[in-house]
């Protein structure tokens, strides 16, 4: 039976306010690393809302042994590790191009590279 209770939903309440969190961040900041952090806040919230799904109350690791009935999809789990890695480096490609942007404009503020762009053309 699903718990529709306030503390039952915790872990999706959790993972809201980390989503929100992080597109706030992107949204609102004109700083580009500070616009990456926000991606990686909201990338952790969806990373939490997988493994809270995939935990089954009472289950065990996958593993055959007597009396043990109810297990654990670790696809899941596995999927996450993959997307760590993945997101790893995604932020290390986002900060590298940062790095680019800071010696071609000389700032990471994006309303100030939008003006230095418009006032080349």
């Amino acid at each position: 039976m699903i718990d529709y209770s306030f503390p039952g939903l915790f872990n999706y309440w959790v993972v809201f306010l980390l989503m929100m969190i992080g597109f706030y961040i992107v949204i609102v900041h004109e700083n580009l690393i500070k616009k990456i952090v926000g991606l990686n806040v909201f990338q952790v919230s969806v990373f939490i809302l997988y493994i809270s799904m995939a935990k089954i109350k009472g289950g065990t690791a996958p593993i055959l042994a007597d009396g043990i009935e109810v297990y654990s999809n670790p696809l899941p789990h596995v999927l996450i590790l993959t997307a760590i890695v993945v997101g790893v480096a995604t932020t290390a490609l986002g900060l590298a191009l940062v790095v680019r942007i800071q010696e071609s404009f000389g700032t990471i503020e994006d309303n100030e590279i939008r003006d230095i762009e418009e006032r080349q053309e």
